[in-house]
């Protein structure tokens, strides 16, 4: 069992060993939930949406359609990619 202190302005210290169990590092987001066992905290991912999507048009701009569909619109063919893009992401790494 790791003990924390609740120092000034309400802010607590996570211990090197939470941290490191959690993988968090300064600056990433914990969501704080109450149980009926005390706090839960989960590591979140807190995604900037202008960041994102200059990194989708990044990802977007290596993209080789093989087969394009002319009757797609621009705003169609973004979102598909995405999803591609996403379900990609979802993948299990090997």
């Amino acid at each position: 069992m790791t003990l924390m202190r609740v120092r000034r302005a309400a802010q607590l210290t996570l211990p090197a060993d939470v941290r490191q169990a959690l993988n968090v590092t300064e600056g990433d987001y914990l969501e704080a939930s109450i149980t009926p066992e005390g706090v839960l905290l989960k590591p979140m991912s807190v995604v900037q949406r202008e960041r994102a999507w200059q990194r989708i048009k990044e990802i977007k701009a290596q993209v080789v359609d093989t087969q394009p569909n002319p009757n797609e619109d621009a705003t169609a063919e973004e979102e598909r990619i995405a999803e591609e893009v996403k379900a990609y992401r979802r993948a299990p790494k090997t």
